[in-house]
């Protein structure tokens, strides 16, 4: 309830919450505590009424609140009456900062047993008196004594005893001057304390015998930041041997020499950023200044100024695991060489931050000496050369290298990273020109352990489709901000550049603000352990849909600020499957029953997706009925009308398809389904349907109409079809001898039970066969009231000048009677077995 206008609260309001735990009431007008607030709240844990207008605080207000840990009255201008903390029995912090206190003394018998931390910071007494803690005799928890901000000046002699188990002392902003604080250490020698805070206090020079009262302390961790401070005397830090953190942030010193750091054996961790400014004159460290400091493990100086490191500078730091010398100024760094660390050869240093130190060459061998090297940060800086791999000789145990940010750009090589054979983490982002990964073989091939690539903002345009090949275990690759639509694009030159194939380990992809247009059906194949892709800010539109059918273990995707309309389930079914987070606001939404309605179905069953913004920044951009709304607004509802139209397209589209297919069939291999349908049909039937008994009326199947010059065609395609069962009447060789041609052709017809005309031009323009053999043919047909004519057409005939020349029609005929010689070969099996097929049929006319 902070940060209203409340005078009070009844205790009748709180009945309803018997089980509350908190209750913050701060930032009001309240007046004074209600004793009813803890009866009617029994579990109270904590009360927090800082910032309001309390001013006497008595006994009976707090008496009941026996189970309550945290009270903060801070900000207000309490007085005291009687006990009012006599009761707080479980009480561990208690805040009574910024309230005007004119003492530190909040009782005068022994409270506040469980108490751990006191805060008495921003109050107006100066004085420490004897028994001021007093009422923390029985405080044996106690950990933390806050008191920064008092304008304390006299402390009397043993005014820590009562609460000599104390941890942790803050004495910030409390301005007491080099004397005052030799005054305090000699005060605090008879405790147990581990950490104190002395920052901006105005301690600007250090003597050697400000902490000497801390001598026989267990003190690990002393912070002396932000005081301006310009001077260490020698051995000012003898009295602190068992001292393990050391912050001197913010201060102006301009000298360290080899005794600045004087009985620091223990030191492990020394803090200098912003410790040695370059004003007037530049800071200098001399040589063997961190020598005593023999068991130091991180040391940092960021944001530092000095004239330069020198061939002892780090010397005798033996135990030195990291260096952070980052956003710097010092002229040595700006060349490096092989002499410029040579000071940290001794150093089992593991990580080195360059980060921002304004270098411009890194010459071969210069790192070297760090043989013990895993981290080396040099991002923001200014290289320009190629890296030709000589760089990093030496530093075989390397595992991340940064080189992001570069003010300048600069190339590689193919043996760039050969000398790092172990590295994991690479980032080069906005460092590299253009054309530096346009190399064969990749410079990236040496590196089989990489698990992070950072190529973002490089502006790339020319990637070689074998650039990551051997990275087998990278897991994640940054490639945002660069240029590689065109290598994506159908009509690239020599196809789509599938630059992933190679990256099957792949869990974090991001390829943002690429203006990436379409995505390659393969670009993403094989990618089943990709755990987030980004896509981001690009200018996708129509998405296939097989592109992300590989990602079914994917849980974060970004999408937002592209150009897609439709979300289809062909395309994000399978991605969306395992999502925990979709990003994909900012789209034109084409909110229609195809475009959207499986994603708003989606949206409303999913309960293991969050979608941020999803009612504020999902909004459709067409239909005009939905402009602007939120999808969420789309009415699923109007789709279920389109449900019959859907089966009836269905329906319609397959008979119109099927009715396609068969046209096609029948028009291209309508005859070899025939065929295939006759051999089927005749051998389980039979070749002929005429009666045993019309059989045996004749001596011939066939009588052989043909045209002279057709000769050769009957005895190549027909004679060889004689068998038992099929024999042809041919004049010039069955012709019996002795006998009119005239009686011959008549008789012979007779004896055969069908006539067969080799129609071609030739046939038609006999006079022979024109006036006599065709009339005859006719005669017999008609008296006999048979069926028996059929037709071989080896010339397409109009039907006119049949029936002008031989009297006779196409209809006249059973289809079956009707044959046309096959252009063909293949197809010449197909037209004797219909020959034989219509050979065989019977001769009496079907009712």
């Amino acid at each position: 309830m902070s940060h209203n206008r409340l005078r009070g609260i009844p205790p009748v309001s709180l009945t309803l919450y018997p089980d509350l735990l908190h209750l913050n009431v701060s930032y009001n007008s309240i007046t004074k505590l209600d004793p009813g607030w803890c009866p009617t709240l029994p579990l109270l844990r904590t009360l927090n009424v800082e910032h309001n207008q309390v001013y006497v605080l008595k006994e009976e207000d707090l008496s009941h609140c026996t189970n309550l840990t945290r009270l903060i009255m801070a900000g207000n201008k309490l007085k005291l009456q009687g006990e009012p903390f006599l009761a707080l029995q479980s009480l561990k912090v208690l805040d009574v900062s910024t309230n005007k206190l004119k003492s530190a003394k909040l009782g005068t018998q022994p409270q506040l047993p469980s108490l751990v931390s006191l805060i008495l910071a921003f109050n107006d007494f100066t004085t420490l008196k004897k028994d001021d803690f007093s009422f923390l005799n029985n405080s044996s928890f106690l950990q933390v004594l806050n008191m920064s901000s008092v304008s304390l000046k006299m402390m009397e002699p043993g005014c820590f005893n009562p609460i000599s188990g104390l941890h942790t002392l803050i004495m910030d902003k409390v301005n007491m001057g080099t004397l005052a604080i030799s005054k305090l250490c000699l005060e605090l020698s008879g405790t147990a304390i581990d950490c104190l805070f002395l920052r901006e206090i105005n301690l600007i020079t250090l003597t050697n015998t400000t902490f000497r009262g801390l001598q026989k302390t267990n003190l690990t961790f002393l912070d002396l930041s932000d005081n301006r401070m310009g001077k260490i005397e020698g051995g000012s830090f003898r009295w602190l041997s068992r001292l393990q953190t050391l912050i001197l942030t913010n201060n102006t010193m301009k000298h360290l020499t080899k005794d600045t750091f004087q009985g620091l054996k223990s030191l492990k961790r020394l803090q200098m950023t912003k410790a040695l400014v370059k004003g007037k004159t530049t800071p200098i460290i001399d040589d063997f200044s961190f020598q005593p400091l023999s068991a130091l493990e991180s040391l940092i100086l960021r944001r530092t100024s000095i004239h330069e490191i020198k061939e002892h500078t780090f010397t005798g730091l033996t135990s030195l695991k990291e260096l952070d010398m980052s956003w710097s100024s010092y002229v040595s760094l700006r060349n490096i060489t092989n002499k410029t660390l040579v000071s940290l050869a001794g150093s089992p240093l593991r990580m080195l931050n360059l980060t921002g130190t304004a270098i411009a060459q890194i010459n071969p061998r210069c790192f070297s000496v760090l043989r013990n090297l895993t981290t080396l940060y040099l991002d923001f800086n200014f290289i320009t050369h190629t890296l030709t791999g000589k760089e990093f000789e030496g530093l075989d145990q390397m595992e991340e290298l940064h080189m992001s940010n570069n003010h300048q750009k600069f190339n590689l090589s193919s043996a760039s990273f050969v000398n790092v054979p172990n590295l994991r983490v690479l980032t080069l982002g906005k460092s590299l020109r253009g054309e530096a990964v346009k190399l064969h073989p990749s410079p990236f091939r040496p590196l089989p352990n990489l698990t992070l690539l950072d190529l973002s903002n490089n502006n790339l345009a020319n990637i070689p489709e074998d650039m990551l090949e051997g990275l087998v275990n990278l897991k994640v690759l940054k490639m945002q901000h660069n240029n590689l639509a065109r290598l994506w694009k159908s009509a690239n030159l020599g196809g789509p550049v599938l630059f992933l194939k190679d990256t099957q380990s792949l869990k974090t992809l991001q390829l943002d603000s690429n203006g990436l247009d379409e995505i390659p059906a393969k670009a993403l194949i094989g990618l089943n352990d990709l755990r987030e892709l980004s896509l981001a800010y690009n200018l996708l539109n129509s998405l296939k849909d097989s592109i992300f059918d590989d990602l079914n273990s994917l849980r974060v995707l970004h999408l937002q600020k592209n150009m897609i309309t439709s979300v289809r389930p062909e395309v994000f079914k399978t991605p969306m499957r395992n999502l925990s987070l979709l990003i994909m606001d900012k789209n034109p939404f084409d909110c229609t029953c195809e475009s959207i309605l499986w994603f708003v179905t989606w949206l409303n069953d999913t309960n293991t997706t969050s979608v941020p913004d999803l009612r504020d920044q999902y909004l459709c951009n067409t239909p005009l009925a939905y402009f602007k709304r939120s999808v969420m607004d789309f009415d699923t509802l109007s789709c279920q009308d389109k449900t019959p139209f859907q089966a009836l397209f269905i329906l319609s589209s397959t008979a119109v398809i099927m009715l396609m297919v068969s046209a096609f069939l029948v028009r291209f291999q309508g005859w070899r389904i025939q065929f295939y349908w006759n051999i089927l049909i005749k051998r389980t039937l039979g070749f002929s349907d005429a009666s045993a008994e019309e059989g045996r009326e004749f001596e011939y199947d066939a009588y052989v109409i043909h045209a002279e010059k057709d000769a050769g065609w009957v005895e190549r395609r027909l004679v060889p079809l004689e068998n038992d069962n099929c024999r042809f009447c041919l004049e010039d060789r069955d012709f019996g001898p002795g006998m009119f041609q005239l009686e011959s052709i008549v008789e012979n017809m007779r004896k055969s039970r069908k006539i067969l005309f080799v129609v071609t031009e030739t046939l038609l323009k006999d006079p022979w066969c024109r006036r006599f053999k065709a009339y005859q043919a006719l005669h017999q047909v008609i008296e006999a009231s048979r069926d028996s004519v059929v037709l071989v057409f080896l010339q397409d005939v109009h039907d006119y000048k049949l029936s002008r020349s031989l009297y006779l029609r196409r209809g006249m005929l059973r289809p079956d009677c009707v044959l046309d010689w096959p252009v063909h070969n293949e197809r010449v099996p197909a037209f004797h077995q219909k020959l034989l097929i219509a050979l065989g049929m019977t001769n009496r006319l079907q009712d």
